[in-house]
């Protein structure tokens, strides 16, 4: 059974949440992730166009695990 996409919003209420129960405000992980507070702004905000490098930073300085697996039964070996 497929789990439903990950919106933009769920992102942002993920790492909001996550950061409120770490004790952070958006400027102290803004300078932990090395990105702008505005970014963290609209990350939370759920903004659809961020960046997913500066996500990726911010996901990793609160401790989160980002997974992606292919469709079921999709063969993913080696690459021509």
């Amino acid at each position: 059974m497929n789990r439903p996409a990950l919106t933009p919003s769920d992102l942002g209420t993920l790492v909001r949440r996550v950061r409120k129960a770490q004790g952070l405000r958006q400027d102290e992980l803004a300078g932990v992730a090395s990105v702008g507070l505005r970014f963290i702004v609209e990350l939370e905000a759920g903004k659809p166009t961020i960046q997913i490098g500066k996500a990726l930073k911010v996901l990793e300085a609160l401790g989160c695990i980002l997974s992606v697996s292919p469709p079921a039964g999709l063969d993913t070996g080696s690459e021509p």
